[in-house]
């Protein structure tokens, strides 16, 4: 059996920690005989960062030249099939998954979490796209209950950002300890008052706890000028920490005490290091991850508006919180692997 190529499609070279960890686990669980081409937003750094071959994702003529010459499209992972950010993130991906299969390819959608698609335009063309698939696999019970309802079968697995290697941040043990990582984004549920009761409550908390506080922008484009208002607020030490590649970027939660969060990536790979975490939900997904593990936290519009109240739940799971126990992330990480299988599973048939 030679080398089969494979188009890996999903927000990729964007500059987004979770989707870049997303794309470095799917490299870390492809087969050694396929050879993946990657849609990519930034193809010149994704080509430097993980030694693969790249196309602009919006150059249609070379997106169309590589789905020519491969023999595979991968789809995934994450919420790539969702229409509440834009309609056209589904109109896109699906689009490419339909030229795929036209082209006669065979067709992966992985690791996928999907929805909430709340068009009948999206949901029509999402389920005819997943229906033509080969293999899907999907990262929580809603998106699996979603494909239920329309016939499509399914293996369902946690995300696979569970089973990343991690990798350590050159610095990090310099910085003062303990060490407590901030990871939010913009949002239209993060009101200017709300940033404002959040970072009060950070400023008291740091104060009782005597940590150093890590920001730490998932996005930049979205996340660095949070980072860069809260900071100097910060009386006690603090840091902004800015990492490029994926495996630093969930390295960096082994030399931290707790994490504080809105990016559901930060919460998975600060509890797969060992972490006790606290969610600041905003997203349907963030919610699910906090259900499944039990995660304290709130969501974002029912958040509470005394700075007090929300620095005393902090300082109390701080000091008593517990993270996820060995076993326990041990037991996610074998079972995140599923989506490796399924990988396995697809390219069997070559």
């Amino acid at each position: 059996m030679g080398q089969i190529q494979a188009v890996c499609s999903g927000y990729y070279g964007k500059g987004n920690g979770g989707d870049e960890a997303l794309l470095a686990s799917l490299l870390q669980m492809l087969p050694a005989d396929v050879t993946p081409v990657v849609l990519s937003g930034n193809p010149a750094e994704t080509r430097e960062r993980y030694g693969v071959a790249a196309v602009d994702r919006m150059n249609a003529r070379l997106v169309f030249a590589a789905l020519r010459q491969s023999d595979v499209f991968i789809w995934g992972g994450g919420s790539l099939i969702q229409d509440v950010t834009s309609a056209l993130s589904p109109v896109y991906y699906a689009g490419l998954m339909g030229l795929a299969q036209r082209l006669g390819l065979k067709t992966i959608a992985w690791a996928q979490g999907v929805g909430p698609l709340k068009r009948p335009l999206t949901r029509q063309m999402a389920k005819r796209a997943f229906a033509g698939c080969t293999v899907v696999s999907v990262r929580d019970r809603a998106s699996a209950g979603l494909l239920l309802d329309w016939d499509i079968p399914c293996s369902m697995a946690p995300d696979p950002v569970w089973a990343l290697d991690s990798m350590p941040v050159p610095g990090l043990w310099d910085l003062p300890a303990p060490r407590v990582a901030i990871t939010l984004r913009s949002h239209p549920q993060l009101t200017p008052a709300r940033l404002q009761i959040l970072t009060r409550a950070l400023i008291d908390f740091q104060k009782a706890t005597q940590t150093c506080i890590l920001l730490i922008p998932f996005q930049a484009s979205q996340d660095l000028a949070i980072a860069e208002l809260i900071q100097p607020q910060l009386a006690g030490p603090s840091h902004i920490l800015r990492l490029e590649d994926p495996k630093q970027l969930k390295g960096v939660f082994r030399g931290v005490e707790m994490a504080i969060g809105m990016r559901l990536h930060s919460l998975i790979m600060a509890a797969a290091e060992e972490c006790r975490c606290f969610a600041l939900s905003y997203d349907p997904k963030v919610t699910q991850l906090m259900a499944e593990l039990e995660m304290p936290g709130w969501e974002l519009s029912q958040m509470p508006e005394d700075a007090t109240i929300i620095s005393k739940r902090w300082i109390e799971e701080y000091a008593n919180g517990d993270p996820l126990s060995p076993g326990q992330i041990q037991s996610l990480v074998d079972r995140a692997l599923i989506h490796q299988e399924v990988l396995k599973d697809a390219f069997q048939y070559f």
